[in-house]
């Protein structure tokens, strides 16, 4: 199968652990491990990941430094992009029996300016704080802060993608063999001038939704998105809360998710499962082949259907 596989940003640097290169090396060690047990079974992967960490630090470097520093959030996105996809390849290489084809491609994604997520920001980027300090934060920079969990966070505009930029460079590699690595963070939000040309605009777009565009555009068979807890829950951070095996569209219909975290992935593997014939699942990042073999994780279905629970 042709397989996008959507790293998460917190599967690359779990909460609470600190933001060293050394931390993000092991971690992305283990995606890569997780992501050779895949192409060891056969399938064909295309490697998506989030930044949201990442470039939350480094604007918070830019902010530190002398005005003329800061940098807007197209321009971070796009270094923790490169920073990002060179340890996957490279330990993926690793990874991987000698000689092993990859590429990592900076991607840029069109969005449209006028997108109403520009007026109400949701994607989390960066550490989390008390609610003093994000107050504190927030009267120095202007950012705008939600509550995660019983912390706040940093969140900014997610608008929809519209047009990947570079699909046609990303269609032939695959068709070459290569296991590309692109779309990184949701990949970088351009616009489109009215005279045609293209500009960076402030905006971190959604990993998952940009993933599933990827997916659908390049006809992949299944969209995996790999993160931080094993399933999707019903009732998540409940003592009651229940794993989810396998659920269908309608079912998910009246369920509840948290915008800012796993609501995006059931609103792209939705989408993606609309299609004929597509598979989308949910889960650890270590666990990927058996998620794919449907021994774990939570996989979406199309159509009518109810929930089954895992034991």
């Amino acid at each position: 199968m042709l397989i996008v596989v959507a790293l998460g940003g917190n599967a690359l640097l779990k909460r609470g652990e600190p933001m060293t290169v050394e931390m993000q090396r092991t971690n992305i060690r283990g995606a890569a491990r997780s992501l050779a047990t895949l192409i060891g079974a056969g399938h064909t992967v295309v490697v998506t990941h989030g930044n949201g960490p990442q470039i939350g630090l480094l604007a918070l470097q830019a902010a530190a430094g002398p005005k003329d520093g800061l940098y807007p959030l197209d321009i971070l996105g796009a270094e923790t992009d490169g920073m990002i996809g060179y340890m996957i390849e490279q330990e993926l290489r690793n990874a991987l029996p000698k000689p092993a084809l990859l590429a990592t491609l900076l991607t840029q994604i069109r969005v449209d300016e006028n997108d109403p997520a520009f007026q109400s920001p949701t994607k989390p980027i960066g550490p989390v704080y008390d609610e003093i300090t994000a107050e504190q934060i927030r009267q120095e920079q202007g950012w705008t802060f939600a509550i995660d969990g019983s912390r706040w966070r940093r969140v900014v505009a997610s608008p929809e993608p519209r047009e990947i930029l570079e699909l046609a460079v990303i269609a032939m590699l695959v068709n070459c063999g290569v296991i590309v690595i692109c779309a990184g963070g949701g990949g970088v939000p351009v616009v489109s001038r009215g005279d045609g040309d293209l500009a960076g605009i402030e905006a971190v777009i959604d990993k998952d939704r940009a993933s599933a565009l990827l997916a659908e555009r390049l006809n992949a068979d299944m969209l995996l998105l790999l993160t931080d807890v094993d399933a999707v829950y019903i009732d998540f951070g409940q003592p009651f809360a229940k794993a989810v095996a396998n659920v269908s569209i309608s079912a998910l219909a009246g369920q509840s998710f948290a915008a800012g975290s796993m609501g995006p992935k059931i609103e792209a593997a939705t989408k993606f499962v609309n299609m004929p014939g597509k598979m989308a699942a949910i889960g650890r990042l270590e666990d990927a082949l058996a998620i794919v073999n449907g021994k774990a994780g939570t996989r979406i279905v199309a159509g009518e259907g109810g929930i089954q629970f895992r034991n």
